[in-house]
């Protein structure tokens, strides 16, 4: 019979290099507004999931939907706000 022993040292040893980063942090929260929208449309989906379809459940599923693409074209507007080229530059 072998001994099962714990690696927690070896995968905890590194965890100061493993954090992130200020940038991916940075990203992390520019990401923030489509994460909760997206979050908040799994919640609508898993509190309808075992009722029957309803008005209510339809229109719930809906304007979380709706969340999701409005936060996803800000977070694309901001980001290609971000990335427009400065005028002159090499094309």
């Amino acid at each position: 019979m072998e001994n099962i022993v714990t690696v927690q040292e070896a995968v905890t040893a590194f965890a100061p290099w493993l954090e992130p980063t200020a940038a991916e942090l940075d990203a992390i929260e520019l990401e923030m507004p489509v994460i909760t929208a997206e979050i908040a449309l799994l919640d609508a989906q898993i509190m309808t999931i075992d009722q029957p379809l309803s008005e209510l459940n339809t229109r719930r599923i809906r304007r979380a939907r709706r969340r999701v693409l409005a936060a996803r074209r800000e977070l694309s507007n901001q980001t290609a706000a971000a990335t427009v080229t400065v005028p002159g530059g090499a094309a």
